[in-house]
């Protein structure tokens, strides 16, 4: 029997509970509940026909966005040990007809995805290279299409710039979300407003 709860206002059947429970007992980086109450949200206004996810993790957070929408998934990861999982997750669901995993650095594969158009973007990877993947992967965005992306504020550190109490990697890493932020809302194409949800979101839409 695949009993469902209500968790946080989110209705987790007992599969996506497993998930969540793995993620949490191996440091597996998923998206907050505040965070994905706020999509789950923008979904259901959007009802995206195609969404493109860069960071596929455990597949977590591709199979909720598929069930409020029955969109069309397609996701890339390039952690292998992740990517098994995810695809186990998906087949155990039944949804691999719908959430399509491509198992490579989603620096590499961007020209795999140029005749595909997606409604959504969803980016939620390697941090540092946000921007990369913003410039490689929004040329496929639909008009009013939204990229979506999660991290933004990095635990508040993004706005604290306490950088002289941070490791030179933190710093870094911190100082290019903080650039990209600044760039996002300096975009001449794309609207764009950051969240305090979750670890922060942005959301931009393409005019």
């Amino acid at each position: 029997m695949n009993v469902v709860v209500k968790t946080n206002n989110l209705w987790l059947d007992d599969k996506i509970i497993e998930m969540k429970e793995y993620a949490l007992k191996n440091n597996v980086p998923i998206i907050k509940d505040e965070g994905l109450i706020f999509i789950r949200d923008l979904l259901r206004i959007k009802r995206p026909i195609n969404i493109l996810e860069i960071g596929t993790a455990i597949g977590y957070s591709a199979l909720l966005f598929q069930n409020v929408c029955d969109s069309n998934i397609y996701t890339i990861e390039r952690d292998e040990v992740m990517y098994n999982e995810a695809i186990k997750n998906i087949k155990s669901l039944n949804k691999e007809n719908k959430i399509h995993v491509t198992f490579a650095d989603a620096l590499d594969v961007y020209e795999n995805f140029k005749d595909k158009k997606f409604d959504v973007i969803f980016i939620d990877a390697a941090k540092a290279q946000y921007l990369k993947f913003f410039t490689l992967y929004t040329p496929y965005l639909n008009d009013n299409g939204m990229v979506i992306c999660d991290n933004m504020l990095f635990h508040g550190l993004v706005l604290n710039k306490d950088y002289d109490n941070m490791s030179r990697s933190l710093r870094g890493l911190v100082k290019k979300l903080d650039a990209f932020r600044e760039y996002l809302l300096c975009h001449k194409s794309f609207d764009t407003t950051v969240y305090d949800i979750g670890d922060g979101i942005s959301v931009s839409i393409k005019k």
